[in-house]
């Protein structure tokens, strides 16, 4: 059907009539001031075959051939709405940049499910690479990929390491991860099967970090229930990964050990309570988390 179709269209693009110079200057004027419908029809009926002669340029890129000439008749029609006539320039000259910008951009969106070619010089490199390539390898000499890569960067105005991540893609399709490992029928594992990841949900990640920021501001509130030395016994002996010894305690603060033992136990209950009037539904976690020797 596609094949019968573009048949069929290009049967008429041949059988459209050339444009002289002067018809096709007064078909644009008609269709600019009038928007005389027939005017714009054989006009761009005229220059379907530049159309379909410019999309057969990139049909090695694999994608539907009707679909490249649907794309370059769009920039036909963009071209025929931006005319000037008046500029005394042929119409086909001017048509041929909308042309191949629609159909390149048709490409580089439909080409691969990864975007590419966003900026002016990509999409250069994109468009570009192959037929450098194989301008570089007309010697006979099959040059390293570093020298090739190189010699395409200069050409182009890229760096070297756009040049080989393009030459990467353009040498293979997008693989879909619902595809077999091993394509022999026998319903072995999906690439996709390869990328569990055992690390906690993005949601359970930001749930757990807005819990401990808000214990750490109760926290912080509570601490200001503490004078000066339960502040400091709190923080040695509770508030380090090595917390300090009883014993170490009493001898900088001038005191036996039992009495650094009493002053946290104060502390605790300190912290307790003030924890509870923030926070009274969580009065169970916070006593298991302050109880002495916890």
């Amino acid at each position: 059907m596609e094949q019968q179709t573009r048949n069929a269209l290009v049967k008429a693009a041949m059988k459209a009539p050339y444009l002289a110079r002067d018809e096709e200057h007064e078909l644009a004027v008609r269709w600019k001031e009038k928007r005389d419908q027939e005017a714009l029809h054989v006009m761009t009926m005229a220059h379907m075959r530049l159309v379909i002669a410019m999309a057969a340029k990139f049909r090695h890129f694999g994608l539907p051939m009707n679909d490249l000439i649907q794309e370059g008749h769009v920039g036909l029609l963009e071209a025929a709405a931006r005319f000037e006539p008046d500029r005394l320039v042929r119409f086909s000259t001017y048509a041929s940049w909308w042309i191949r910008a629609s159909i390149q951009d048709y490409i580089l969106r439909n080409w691969s499910i990864v975007r590419g070619g966003t900026s002016s010089a990509q999409k250069a490199l994109f468009f570009n690479l192959r037929r450098l390539r194989a301008r570089l390898a007309q010697g006979g000499d099959t040059l390293p990929s570093d020298n090739v890569y190189r010699e395409v960067a200069m050409a182009l105005g890229v760096s070297v390491s756009d040049v080989a991540l393009m030459d990467s893609r353009l040498s293979g399709p997008d693989t879909s991860l619902n595809a077999p490992v091993i394509d022999d029928g026998s319903g072995a594992s999906d690439r996709m099967d390869f990328l569990v990841s055992d690390s906690p949900l993005p949601d359970e990640i930001v749930g757990e970090t807005i819990d401990e920021e808000r214990r750490a501001e109760w926290l912080h509130t509570a601490l200001g229930a503490l004078n000066e030395r339960e502040l400091k016994i709190i923080r040695e002996r509770r508030l380090r990964e090595d917390g300090a010894t009883l014993e170490s305690l009493g001898e900088r603060l001038g005191i036996s050990k039992e009495r650094v033992r009493q002053i946290e136990s104060r502390a605790l209950e300190k912290l307790r309570s003030a924890l509870v009037s923030q926070r009274p539904e969580m009065a169970g976690d916070h006593a298991a988390a302050l109880r002495p020797g916890a």
